[in-house]
């Protein structure tokens, strides 16, 4: 019963995740009531975020919404910044790093009624002052905390006036190459149990494939009110967290 269950969950979170970000939202909480472990639970969703995020970029890719030539520099970037973000995190408390996600995801939710015409341009994303600090602040975050990440690289991609459907594109890739580095970390550490593992796996890719197909019908003036929500649930899951020590 359970893996059906997580087989759910994974469709569920992913297709969430694909559409505003904010998948842990669903998958991680349900993964402790389920009495997995911590590490465990979090190590499955790294996993299955890799293979499903990349998916989903494949899948858009296909479809020619974005090119390997000017999207490529977002993998590294991205690496490195989840590389910063876990080497800080072993430094910071858990008090700091709960303080940075609220003013994170506060500052992004704020941001979100600024600027009318987010996702309703066409811009190509090029290394400039804000994407290459942008995505590599936001790498950090992954690396430190990882609620949220995807939410707040499509406000970042909003405002740099790119089209929904490449921002989940950019997005995608980006989770993909932040997520790789931190799953091959919970592989070698022993954390993972395959057999819950792959049942998520299995969901996600489902969901990232429900996801991006949404997305193509998804109506340019219900995006900003979708990642709002997502935003606020966020926080509220993030205080309650952290309100019950865990």
């Amino acid at each position: 019963m359970e893996y059906i269950a997580l087989f759910f969950t994974g469709m569920v979170a992913t297709t969430l995740g694909t559409l505003a970000g904010g998948g842990g939202l669903i998958s991680l909480p349900i993964m402790l009531l389920l009495g997995i472990p911590i590490h465990s639970a979090i190590g499955a969703n790294k996993v299955s975020n890799t293979v499903s995020a990349f998916s989903s970029f494949l899948y858009l890719f296909k479809h020619g919404q974005i090119s390997i030539k000017e999207s490529f520099w977002v993998i590294p970037i991205s690496v490195i910044g989840g590389i910063s973000g876990g080497i800080i995190a072993s430094i910071l408390s858990s008090k700091y790093l709960f303080i940075i996600a609220i003013f994170l995801l506060i500052f992004a939710f704020i941001s979100s009624f600024l600027g009318k015409d987010q996702f309703q341009g066409d811009q190509k994303l090029t290394i400039n002052k804000i994407s290459l600090p942008g995505l590599y602040s936001i790498g950090i975050y992954d690396g430190l905390f990882g609620p949220g990440q995807g939410t707040l690289q499509l406000y970042l991609f909003g405002y740099l006036k790119i089209s929904y459907l490449r921002a989940i594109a950019y997005s995608r890739l980006a989770t993909f190459s932040s997520c790789f580095g931190a799953a091959v970390t919970y592989i070698t550490t022993g954390h993972i149990i395959w057999s819950y593992t792959i049942c998520l796996l299995l969901g996600s890719l489902s969901g990232a494939q429900v996801g991006v197909r949404i997305a193509e019908k998804l109506k340019p003036n219900l995006i900003k009110p979708l990642l709002r929500v997502v935003t606020v649930a966020l926080i509220f899951q993030i205080i309650a967290n952290q309100l019950s020590g865990n």
